[in-house]
């Protein structure tokens, strides 16, 4: 029988929805879907037709995580190999986190361990009311990866996260938005509608700009401040040569709408990246 894809992709707009395929197993990660993610993201950030990108699941979860049957195996392999294995996750987990175009996360359903990374590694959430949210490692003896507890820690307590790691609870959706890392909350049903919408926002804006603002926020929550203003005042001051402040400021001082969309057609320049000649 042959299978189905793991990665489900369509385009509403400027926006590029990518949907993990595998409801059966209400989209259990796997090496398959790995690639397929990692290469449609690399082909996202080379298209100019596309402005932001959502990620989703099919079958009315977003990702139950790993597949447990396969990480069963796994005991039967050398250290070495299973730290290979590993690797694709947190690969995968990099590559989401690098993307050069803002990625919104759209759950329905269950993020549940390595979903729950997965979601957390996008710029942005969008989830449920009723979405399950679960650091379910604990539950099988295992401990947490792809991500997990750093990205938790970006907005919970020691304690909090500590309690969330080794109960294994089930949260959701409501209680995630109350602890901060969820923009939108969304009747059921209604979540990838919200996604797309925010994502079309977003998609409107200035390309490389973007780019450097996603690398601005992910730096400032690992370095000290005078770090973070020496990479604000490099990244401000190539700004201020692109054509798209130069668009962006013409705009704004005629009354109209900016067009950085029509720039994305065009090559970037030098402007767009320090220069270290000097």
């Amino acid at each position: 029988m042959e299978q189905p894809q793991p990665l489900l992709q369509r385009c509403e707009g400027a926006v590029l929805v990518l949907s993990n395929n595998n409801p059966a197993a209400r989209n259990a990660l796997s090496p398959a879907f790995y690639a397929a993610l990692t290469e449609a993201l690399a082909q996202a950030e080379a298209d100019p037709t596309v402005g932001a990108i959502v990620l989703t699941g099919e079958g009315g979860h977003f990702c139950a995580g790993g597949d447990l049957r396969q990480l069963a195996k796994r005991r039967e392999l050398p250290l070495e190999e299973r730290r290979a294995k590993l690797e694709g996750l947190h690969d995968l987990i990099r590559t989401v986190r690098d993307c050069r175009k803002p990625v919104i996360a759209a759950v329905e359903g269950a993020a549940a361990g390595a979903g729950l990374s997965l979601a957390l590694a996008c710029d942005m959430l969008v989830a449920a009311r009723n979405a399950v949210f679960s650091v379910a490692y604990v539950k099988v003896g295992l401990t947490p990866d792809g991500g997990a507890t750093a990205f938790l820690a970006e907005f919970v307590s020691r304690q909090v996260l500590t309690e969330l790691c080794l109960t294994g609870e089930r949260i959701s959706g409501e209680r995630l938005h109350a602890l901060g890392p969820v923009n939108r909350l969304a009747e059921p049903g209604e979540t990838l509608a919200q996604a797309v919408a925010l994502a079309a926002q977003v998609a409107t804006g200035p390309d490389t700009a973007m780019a450097n603002i996603k690398a601005l926020c992910r730096s400032a929550y690992v370095q000290p401040l005078a770090d973070q203003l020496e990479l604000e005042a490099q990244l401000m001051v190539l700004s201020q040569a692109t054509e798209e402040s130069r668009e962006g400021i013409a705009a704004f001082l005629e009354k109209r709408p900016a067009d950085f969309a029509r720039l994305r057609q065009a090559p970037a320049t030098a402007a767009t990246q320090p220069d270290t000649t000097k």
